[in-house]
């Protein structure tokens, strides 16, 4: 459970409240005078100003030392009030430069041995080790504690930025791999174009089917271009290399890679297959080449499932595997994250799809993409009965 910072100062406060009143009463035991309501209240203004340490450090702790002065210029028990500076000497020190904590524990140390001195118990060696190596000690911790904060905000914001830099990247893989889809369309057209060109007066029926696909190609094609005018975020950017993006009837060909490294895998394909736009397939392909992956680096000798399913609507393609086998270094479920992960999720993002990504309750892990169908794919026979 998470505090409110001022409701623990507040907390801190109290206990060293009650350990100062359980402290008071054993003063006449120690040969001191017994607290009066004038010593109570500056036992009250020692410890209740830590309350708001952290938010004024300095102030809180000239404060608690100046009641501590005065505390024990009236000859009361020193030990009693000690407590409050202590702390705010450490809270100074834990939020503050370097020169002001040193500043704060010289002045403990001296009111320490004003201490001593005051109460002229004839061990003033003890009291002046003590006004040493309590500020000090106080001092190192409070230094450590300091840097320790800054190094984790340090962190964080490192983490942050490489996650970041991550997605960036992965939305202009992405991006750079649409080109090709993209690419592929215009050509399309073209070819199509000159053929309807050729044949407008000889043959009607061949020019109305080359425009319609022109019309389904260009369609395709500035949804994608939206879809990558989106993701681009970087310049400099290199090439692709070319190859034709891998689309679903390549899975088959994945399967058997997969199965070479040692785990089995069975492709099952539900549902009437139909034509998809090669943006949608690439999407599927990437999302069970990681999950695969995953499954050979994550689960050694599991079994695995890939299962694709046309629906009235949608494709949904699933990944799941029954676990590591026992003796073979497997990793826990909870630690199958990584950069993949976010290159899945930005590509269900992409064609406005989900992903599902965890353990499964049977036992082992398990990916499940669903994407929308387009509305030219759906007209082509998108009428699959569930």
């Amino acid at each position: 459970m998470r505090l409110h910072p001022l409701a623990a100062d507040g907390l801190i406060a109290a206990a060293l409240t009650t350990v100062a009143v359980l402290l008071g009463t054993e003063a006449v035991a120690q040969g001191w005078p017994a607290l009066d309501p004038l010593a109570w209240t500056l036992v009250a203004l020692l410890t209740l100003p830590l309350v708001l340490r952290t938010r004024a450090p300095v102030t809180v702790c000239l404060a608690v030392h100046a009641c501590w002065a005065v505390y024990v210029t009236l000859d009361y028990w020193p030990v009693v009030g000690s407590f409050g500076p202590m702390l705010a000497v450490y809270t100074v020190a834990s939020l503050r430069p370097t020169r002001t904590a040193a500043a704060c524990a010289v002045l403990l140390a001296g009111v320490w041995i004003y201490a001593g001195l005051r109460s002229d118990t004839g061990s003033m060696a003890s009291v002046a080790g003590q006004a040493v190596g309590f500020p000090l000690v106080l001092w190192r911790f409070g230094y450590v504690a300091r840097r320790t904060g800054e190094l984790t905000l340090r962190l964080r914001a490192e983490q942050a930025d490489r996650a970041r830099r991550e997605v960036a990247e992965e939305r202009v893989r992405i991006a750079r791999e649409l080109h090709d889809v993209v690419a592929h369309h215009i050509a399309v057209i073209n070819v199509q174009a000159g053929l309807a060109r050729f044949v407008f007066r000889s043959d009607a029926r061949t020019a109305r089917e080359a425009l319609d696909t022109i019309e389904g190609a260009s369609g395709e094609a500035l949804a994608e271009l939206r879809r990558m005018l989106g993701l681009l975020r970087a310049d400099g950017v290199q090439g692709a290399d070319g190859a034709p993006a891998p689309g679903l009837d390549q899975l088959d060909e994945m399967v058997t890679r997969v199965r070479t490294g040692g785990v089995g895998v069975e492709l099952r394909v539900t549902g009437t297959p139909r034509p998809l736009p090669p943006g949608v397939q690439l999407c599927v392909y990437r999302v069970v080449q990681e999950a695969l992956t995953n499954v050979l680096k994550h689960a050694p000798g599991a079994e695995a499932t890939v299962e694709l399913a046309y629906r009235a609507g949608e494709v949904t393609v699933s990944v799941t595997d029954d676990g590591p086998v026992e003796g073979l270094d497997p990793v826990t479920p909870a630690e199958r994250g990584g950069h993949g992960l976010i290159g899945m999720r930005e590509r269900a993002k992409l064609y406005g799809g989900t992903i599902l990504v965890g353990p499964r309750s049977e036992g082992g892990f398990g990916v499940r993409l669903t994407l929308p169908t387009p509305v030219q794919a759906a007209r082509r026979g998108d009428a699959v009965t569930e």
